[in-house]
Formats: structure tokens, sequence, C-alpha cells
């Protein structure tokens, strides 16, 4: 039977502490339980190198002592038998944490502006049980204080913050404020301190020079600040970033554009507090753009609004005209075209100027939605028995729906039917429809064709027509070539003569050869001048003949005009 047992216990973390164990005449295994593990068999625990079995073994002393308890040997612990079956009570060991030095934030010494409210926060933590704070001065304590509470992720111990608020009224500077933190770990408790000392902010003066300037140039920034206690930092920034490669009372760059609009600024603190004050420079520089235009697509009819922003030093001038007209149309940054018409679509340009300094220029597009408008030539021509075709061209914002080619009874989309084909052609200007009619017939030339297109604002028509080709008269092409015959006649007769007589001077031998000989006829229309749609004809006569020798090489071309 047990002579000893673990008994609960209460022990600060750090110390040592024993847990009893006496089984007299029991010579049998020994084990040591903790939270239902065991430690290790007999008196090997070398798993955990804080603990040890000390005591006579042979008299039945099994004694578990650990070194430096810290907060995870906080548990029930059990002295077990395994031969004789035995298990003595189990022991609650509580490990007791005492709270981490106190903190008060902004200490030792904390400065406020004269007329100020002081609020003090002082928190200790990491504390088994929470620790409790009072805040102290001149040997009182000052109640009124506000306190929190937190349990940390171990599940055991907790931070504690307590907050102290002081009317402007209830301070004074050169007073000591103490901060006591305590717990059962630490019962006469651990304090901090802080002094108040009241001051003012630092009263800043921040010069440009030299102003106005040019971008491109130099600027150095002075800042001058009186203070009480004396300037710690200076912190330099533009447009409310760091610059982190500054850090004294002066600051010298050279200035762009930004820094009309961004402000330099110079933030000098002390131990009481920030003083911020900023500047912008007086830069000359050229347009740029803060708002940038927009292309716009509207329905015929309404309006088209461009809005354009440009920034610039000293006053600029801004200019709306459309690409190509050189008229002015505003000098407003808001250009208003009303009631827009087809003709309003194209490129408009909003052009800013800076006298003496520079320009710049954005480009915007504007489309108009309405019908769609055709042209084409109200009439083609076309050879009888030959294939022929028409063409329209269609401009249309947003693209066609549909287009047709209508003649007499028959609408025709696309595709073929019969003679007749459609085919449609996208390009960058617009939509080319081509109707393809095969084996000309005359009743052809006396049909009407339409060409049609709609999209969701309307549609247009163009009625075109097909014109016969005259061709040349056979007898006209008769005397042409009788005329031709006989000239070449001639011309061979007096061209063989020539080279009969050099040949004789110059050849020993003759070669033969056989020549082709072109014979041009150009047919011209006296009534050309009369109709635009019909265009000059022209035939053109190849005859071959076979030169017989003596004759060289030779290749005339005779042709005959027909007037």
């Amino acid at each position: 039977m047990f002579s000893q047992q673990p008994q609960d216990l209460v022990v600060v973390a750090g110390q040592p502490v024993t847990l009893p164990c006496s089984i007299p005449g029991y010579h049998g295994v020994v084990l040591w339980i903790k939270d239902g593990l065991a430690l290790g068999v007999g008196r090997d625990l070398s798993g955990y190198p804080r603990y040890t079995v000390i005591g006579d073994h042979s008299t039945g002393e099994h004694h578990l002592r650990i070194q430096r308890v810290e907060l995870m040997d906080d548990a029930v612990f059990e002295c077990q038998a395994i031969q004789a079956a035995m298990r003595s009570r189990p022991a609650r060991l509580t490990v007791l944490v005492p709270p981490e030095d106190p903190v008060i934030s902004g200490g030792p010494v904390v400065s406020l502006r004269a007329g100020d409210p002081l609020n003090l926060t002082c928190h200790a933590d990491n504390a088994k049980p929470a620790a409790s704070i009072i805040w102290i001065r001149n040997g009182e304590v000052l109640n009124g204080a506000m306190y929190s509470k937190t349990l940390l992720r171990d599940g055991r111990r907790e931070s504690t913050v307590s907050t102290l608020y002081l009317s402007a009224s209830n301070i004074e500077t050169g007073q000591q404020i103490i901060c006591r933190a305590s717990n059962k770990a630490v019962p006469n408790g651990k304090e901090t301190s802080v002094n108040i000392d009241i001051q003012h902010l630092p009263l800043v003066n921040l010069s440009v020079e030299p102003q106005p300037i040019l971008e491109g140039n130099l600027v150095k920034f002075h800042c001058s600040a009186k203070a009480n206690p004396p300037v710690t930092l200076y912190r330099w920034a533009k447009g409310g970033n760091v610059i982190k490669e500054v850090s004294g009372d002066t600051y010298e760059v050279i200035v762009d554009h930004s820094f009309f609009t961004e402000p330099v600024s110079c933030e000098v603190t002390n131990p009481l507090g920030s003083t911020n004050i900023s500047r912008n420079v007086d830069v000359y520089f050229g347009p740029r753009m803060s708002a940038e235009p927009q292309s716009l697509q509207v329905d015929l009819g309404s309006d088209a609004v461009f809005n354009c922003a440009w920034t610039g030093n000293p006053s600029l001038t801004i200019v709306w005209m459309k690409r190509g007209s050189g008229v002015v149309l505003s000098n407003e940054n808001i250009l208003t075209l009303k009631a827009v018409r087809q003709e309003d679509a194209g490129k408009y340009v909003c052009r800013a100027v800076v006298p003496r300094v520079g320009a710049g220029e954005k480009e915007v597009s504007l489309t108009v939605n309405g019908p769609p408008t055709i042209s084409s030539t109200q009439t083609h021509q076309a050879l009888h028995g030959e294939k022929g075709e028409i063409k329209c061209f269609i401009r249309s914002t947003p693209p066609p729906d549909r287009i047709a080619w209508s003649w007499k009874e028959t609408v025709l989309e696309s595709g073929t039917s019969g003679r007749y084909t459609v085919e449609t052609v996208s390009t960058e200007e617009g939509v080319i429809s081509t109707l393809t009619m095969s084996n000309i017939v005359p009743a052809d030339f006396q049909t009407i064709y339409n060409c049609t297109a709609w999209n969701s604002f309307g549609s247009d028509t163009e009625i075109i027509r097909l014109k016969e080709q005259e061709s040349l008269p056979v007898a006209v092409i008769i005397g042409v070539a009788v005329g031709a015959l006989v000239a070449f006649i001639v011309l061979i007769g007096t061209i063989g003569a020539f080279c009969c007589t050099r040949s004789q001077r110059n050849l020993k031998g003759v070669v033969s050869a056989k020549n082709d000989i072109r014979v041009e006829i150009v047919h011209k229309d006296h009534n050309a001048a009369r109709e635009n749609e019909e265009h000059t004809a022209m035939k053109q006569l190849m005859v071959s003949v076979s030169v017989l020798p003596p004759f060289p090489l030779l290749y005339p071309t005779c042709t005959v005009y027909t007037l």
C-alpha cells in the first residue's frame, strides 16, 4: 500500500517541485502518469530531461522531482504500481506564471500639449492567472481606470490592459504616475512609471526658392522649426508619398509638372508629436492631359459630347476642331455637337496650348449610327451574250442587317438564282454587293435593278441600269482588214527591196526565217463624248504570215486608226 501519495500543489513557474510516492515492500515497476500518459518505465524518464525519479528504490521510494517548473507542467499526475495494480490519488499541479514587466505606452516620459487630457495605457502580458493593474500617483491609488483581459492561444495565460484617463486640470508637468501589475505568483507586483512633461508642438515654416520656375530646374525647400522639447525628426513627402532619402531640414530637387499639383510637405516631430506643413511649387509646364476624351458612337440626330481636360501652367487655351476643317468648334473642355448628322462623323482634335511653354493634342473619332447610304454608277455596260455585273457600295453604321437586289418580280439577297448571282464583300470603308448576270440577253438592258440595304435605323435604295456596250461594225472591220493588208504588202515590198540590196553587198549566205507581223487596229467612237458610261472600243487584228528568203528576221508592225 502507499505510504506517501502525491498531493495537489501550487508552484510558481521556475521553481522546483517534488511529488512524493512511497510503496514499502513493493519491488516491481512504478510508472508516473501525466494527464493519462506514462512518462517512462520505472526510473527511466529520458524523454523529459527536467523530470527525475528520486528516493531509495529498495524501500519503495519513487518520488518525482521537477526542476524549473514550466507552464507545460500544469497537469494531473499519478503514481502507479504496475504488478500490484495500484494507483495513487490524482494530484493537480498548478503552475502560476507572473506577468511580464508592465509597460506604459509612450513611456518613460509622456509629453502632451498644455490643455490636453492625458490617456495612459498599461499592459501586463502572459500571466496565470491574469494580472491586476492599479495606478498610483504621489502614493495614492487613482480610480476610474478601464480594464480588459485577453486569453492567449495556450488557453492558460492572459494579458491585461488598463487605460487611465486624466483631465487637463488633474495633471501637472513633472508628475510621476506608476502602473503596478500583480497576481498570485507575485503578490507584491511589478511596476513601471512615466513622467508627465507638458510641452508644445513644433512651430514650422516651409520656404520654397526660387518661384516661379520652369519645369526641369532646381528648387530648394527649407523647413525651419521651433520646438520644446527639441526636434527629433524631419520627414519629407510629396503628394503623400514619403521621400526616404531626405532626413534633414533642407530638400533640393529638379522639379517637374507634378510639383504644381502634388504639394511637398515637411513633418517635424518632437516627443510631444508632429507638425506638418506643405507647399506647392509654381512650376511652368506644357499641357498634360488630365481627362482623356473618348471616341463616341451616337445615333443620327442625337447629341455628341466630348470631354477633354488639360493641365498646364501658366493658364492654357483649349481648341476643338474637326480634323481637316481648320474651323474652331469650341474653346472649352467640353465639345457638344447637337443633333449630329452623318456628315459629322470623322476625327476630332482637342488641342491645348500654354503660351511660350508648349502644346499638346488628342484625337478622337465620332461614329454616327444611321440608315445606310448607297453609292453606285447608275449605268453599267455589258456585251450581249457575255457575262455582266453591276455593283453598289453601302456605307452603314451599324453594319447593314440585309442587302437585296430586286428586278421585275425577283428578289435575291445572296447565292445564285438562274443566270443571276449575288456576292457581298465587306471592306474597311463599307460593303460592296455585286449582281452578276451570265449570258446577257436583250431583256437585261430594259430591266431596272434596285440595290437596297437595311439596318436598324432605316434603309436606302439605288436604281441601276445595264446598258449594251457597242461593238465595231462588221463593214468597218472588213475595211480595216483590207486596208491593213494592202499597207502590209507595200511595206513588206519596200523593206524586202532594201534588205535585198543590203544583203547582196554584205552577205554571202542567206538565212530563211518565219516572222510574225502584227497589225493593230484602233477604233474610236465619236459618241463617247456624249455618254460618260460608254467606253472606247478597241479591236486588235493579229496577222501572221511567212516571209520567204532572202529577207532577214524582221518584226514590222502596222497600226491603222479609223476616225
